[in-house]
This record gives structure tokens, sequence and C-alpha cells, in this order.
């Protein structure tokens, strides 16, 4: 879908920078946000390697352990048919710990590992689980509380305080998680 939404965006200010006489504001625009998406790619791409360097260190270390005990009376109510022993358990709870950090782009692969796992046990090969409805919620949602990526895109864009926007977005994320939790149990009680 977005393979047709932007080239079809490019093409419109293309034709507008035309119309309105701005091809060199359109020219300079073109190249200088290049430019920048380069600096944020090789920002962001910093910050993804220390990040995901830092979970495969706490995944092999007893670390991983503690927070699941942490955890685990979360876990238990967000996924009541789940054991510990399941190997999905594990799974969803190294993503949930991985997004708590902020480090979506860790959590991302480990939350696709987590639902194909899920998928591969699910009985209905065309319909999602409890389960899977849950995680989906809670990756949709995911409270964070330390927003990185948004940090790391902030200070690539000059922010004098990016770190500032740390509490609006626990308010955010917990608010959207709380709503998501309560609407994924009722209605899967429904259906």
């Amino acid at each position: 879908m977005l393979n047709k939404i932007w080239p079809f965006f490019i093409i419109i200010s293309f034709i507008f920078a035309i119309l309105s006489g701005n091809m060199e504001e359109f020219n300079n625009s073109l190249f200088t946000s290049c430019g920048e998406a380069v600096d944020l790619t090789i920002t962001l791409f910093g910050t993804m390697c220390l990040w995901n360097g830092l979970m495969k260190i706490v995944q092999e270390t007893s670390l991983i352990q503690r927070l699941s005990t942490l955890i685990s009376p979360i876990m238990k109510f967000l996924f009541p048919k789940l054991r510990k022993e399941d190997k999905e358990y594990k799974e969803i709870t190294i993503n949930i710990i991985a997004n708590l950090l902020g480090i979506g782009n860790a959590a991302t692969p480990l939350g696709l590992k987590a639902m194909k796992t899920m998928q591969e046990k699910n009985p209905n090969k065309d319909t999602i689980t409890d389960n899977m409805a849950m995680f989906i919620v809670l990756n949709t949602a995911s409270l964070q509380l330390i927003p990185t990526t948004v940090i790391a895109v902030r200070m690539s864009l000059g922010s004098a305080e990016p770190s500032k926007i740390i509490v609006p977005i626990w308010i955010v994320t917990i608010i959207a998680d709380i709503a998501g939790i309560i609407a994924t149990k009722i209605l899967s009680k429904k259906f």
C-alpha cells in the first residue's frame, strides 16, 4: 500500500512545484531530505545495534529469567492459557521486555517469532487465538519505559531536550495498553 501512496505524493508534489513555479525549492528539498534520511538512518542504526546487543546479552544471561519472574503475574493475567514451559511464553516475555525498554526494532523479530510459534500451535489456522489477539494489542500499544527510538530521532533532528517526551509517552502508552487489554478481554469472551 505504501508503495502506491509515497509515489503518488511525490508525483503530486512535482506537479504542484511545476504549476506554482517552485521547481528550485522542490529540487533543493528533495536532495536535502535525502541527506537527512541518510543521517537519520545512521543514527537509528547505531541505536539499534546498541540495544540489540544489550538484548542478546540479556537473553544469554540469567537476567532474562529474573525479568520473566518479575513480569510473570502480568503474563498470567494477560495470557491465562499459556504455561511458563511453553516456547511462546518465553518469546512473548522477551518481546514485552524489549518493548518496555523501548527497543521496538529488537522487539519486532522477537514478536514475529512468537506469532509464528503461536500460529504453529493454532488448531484453526485462519483465525487468531485469544493469545495472539492480546499479543497484537500489546505490541501495538507497547508501553515503553525508555522510548529510545523516539529520543534518537529527536536527537538527530537537533532537539534541545530529546528526552522531554518520556512522561507523555508513559501516559499515552499506559492508557493505550489499558484500553487495549480491556477491549481484548471483553471481546475474547464474546467471540
